[in-house]
């Protein structure tokens, strides 16, 4: 069941939504935040700490080609991200709106890892005292979101997959038996 017109709006909405919020953010955090220097937003438990990542996700690093490398991951996850959405029946907008959140992250820091040669732009600093977690930026809270969001949305069509070829088995066996 391929069909994308009715999802085409949203998808693309939601997918540039994701990347203009992401750079603005980032703009503004390099703009006027000072590097690696916490600025309290909600007590000690929300902060803006200014810093960049040259690697991956929780800075993971494949050395001096780090950009490069994670560049084409990046770019091989938008391709497998657009042919998912190619694939979306018309009118699924929890699958859609995951999909377009996915999307929208990853295009927003592989902008950012090829405009900037310092990394990755990070600024949101989440944690209690010296309990941090790692710094992210909107991209990579998108990214997340969508994840999670494609996760459910997949577990939930398994489960309906299953208990469907469940009820023929038993149709089949109720068949067999009469």
């Amino acid at each position: 069941m391929r069909s994308t017109s009715r999802n085409g709006g949203a998808f693309w909405t939601t997918a540039v939504v994701v990347v203009v919020l992401d750079a603005i953010t980032k703009w503004l955090a390099v703009s006027h935040l000072p590097e690696h220097l916490p600025q309290n937003i909600v007590g000690n438990v929300v902060r803006f700490t200014l810093a960049y990542n040259p690697g991956a996700a929780f800075s993971m690093s494949l050395g001096e080609n780090s950009r490069y490398i994670f560049g084409a991951f990046a770019i091989c996850a938008l391709f497998i991200l657009w042919r998912l959405y190619q694939k979306t029946a018309s009118g699924d907008m929890i699958r859609v709106l995951a999909l377009g959140l996915a999307w929208g992250g990853a295009a927003g820091n592989l902008i950012d890892r090829f405009h900037r040669p310092e990394g990755v732009v990070d600024f949101i600093d989440i944690g209690l005292g010296d309990v941090r977690f790692w710094t992210f930026n909107v991209a990579d809270s998108a990214v997340t979101i969508g994840a999670l969001l494609l996760a459910w949305v997949l577990w939930r069509e398994d489960r309906r997959a299953l208990a469907i070829a469940a009820a023929e088995a038993a149709a089949r066996d109720e068949q067999q038996v009469g």
